[in-house]
């Protein structure tokens, strides 16, 4: 039976491996080790390890090594903790492959702990381009210690290539998180607003951003975010909270007294779960800030997107998206008056989502189960064929 350690840190991250994790788990070849991290661990975070538990699967390993802070040292001591633990862990279960998802300082970790023992790394997501986020850095490392590789386009994938990896181990099957768009049964808005206590009869929008790399005035940013949205009050907005980056509690900070300040305008979640978020996707009119599943999961729902500034540069967007430079008054208020225009709604009908259609967890448990593992610690830089000019 083939052991397949799946790692896991955040909320969303989750969500996109929920339909990989069940493939695994009900594979009668496979052996799920199903190791949480980060901030699914974190009190402030949501302890979103209940949403793992709530789902039933077996976690193998708890890994706590989150500090209760955000500077930079925390962080890169953080993944000192976690190799750490990591290493101990591998030892411990003997994994045949790990899974990862991402970009993450938490999954750099994990794979960089994997390396010395030799063991095999799939990694989804590879091959993308975020310039706005020290993520970018950590994604591409986590590619090059990789061995099998499920890009979501085929521009990542042939990226992945152009970084020397064998085109026989990249397997281009789409986005794993639109599977769920496709096999849950998404809440109506009636329902979601009784579940959430929501006004059903306004307009919803969501908001959510993350800290961005060397930006040195977030919470100047996040106070002018907030008094544009404050601006379309005919709109309730549902906030949900930033990852557990540098910068993150200061814009957690600003959130809180916002809401606290303006009820009957907005909201705040520390997490929704994917039933829930999907949903709420499904039944909003607007959505703004710098989440990638403005890019990803929310052409499936032909959902005007407002996103700011530079965490999503880079990546593959369909024509949902609207960007802006920075959080700038007037930028925004333009750019959150068009997305909300009958005219834009209209032009988005019928949009094709550039990261697939669903079905790929399938896909993905499918080469698990029957890739060869073999030679997996001696990586071979294949060369592209390039024409003499």
């Amino acid at each position: 039976m083939r052991k397949i350690s799946v790692i896991t840190g955040t909320r969303a991250e989750y969500g996109l491996l929920f339909w990989v994790i069940k493939g695994i788990h009900e594979a009668p070849e496979l052996e799920l080790q199903l190791i949480v991290t980060g901030t699914h661990l974190s009190p402030e975070f949501g302890l979103t390890v209940r949403e793992i538990e709530k789902d039933g699967f077996p976690i193998l390993e708890r890994i706590e090594m989150l500090l209760s802070s955000d500077t930079e040292v925390a962080i890169a001591t953080s993944m000192g903790l976690g190799m750490i633990c990591f290493a101990k862990t591998y030892d411990r279960l003997k994994p045949d492959i790990v899974l990862v998802l991402g970009d993450r300082f938490e999954i750099s970790a994990a794979v960089s702990a994997a390396v010395p023992f030799g063991i095999p790394v799939a990694h989804i997501h590879g091959g993308e381009s975020t310039e706005g986020m020290m993520d970018e850095l950590f994604r591409h490392a986590i590619t090059k210690m990789s061995n099998v590789h499920f890009p979501s386009t085929l521009k990542y994938a042939d990226r992945i290539i152009q970084m020397g990896e064998q085109p026989e181990k990249v397997f281009c099957f789409g986005a794993p998180g639109l599977d769920s768009i496709h096999r849950l049964k998404l809440r109506k808005k009636q329902e979601l607003a009784n579940e959430l206590k929501l006004p059903v009869e306004r307009q919803w929008g969501i908001l959510t951003y993350h800290p961005v790399i060397h930006e040195n005035n977030v919470k100047n940013y996040i106070e002018t975010l907030l008094n544009v949205v404050k601006g379309f009050s005919e709109i309730y907005w549902i906030i949900t909270l930033p990852n557990a980056d540098t910068g993150s509690r200061a814009i957690i900070k600003e959130i809180e007294e916002f809401v606290h300040n303006n009820p009957e305008i907005a909201c705040l979640f520390s997490s929704l779960g994917q039933l829930r978020y999907l949903s709420l996707l499904k039944n909003a009119t607007i959505m703004v800030g710098n989440s990638s599943s403005g890019l990803i999961e929310a052409p499936s729902f032909e959902l005007p997107v407002v996103n700011i500034g530079d965490r999503q540069k880079g990546r593959i967007r369909a024509a949902n998206v609207i960007d802006v430079p920075t959080c700038d008054k007037n930028i925004l208020e333009t750019a959150m008056d068009k997305a909300v225009s009958k005219k834009f709604r209209e032009s988005l009908q019928g949009l094709t989502n550039p990261y697939g259609e669903g079905h790929t967890s399938e896909k993905i448990v499918e080469i698990l189960r029957t890739v060869s593992l073999s030679n997996s610690s001696k990586k071979q830089f294949c060369e592209l064929n390039v024409e003499d000019s």
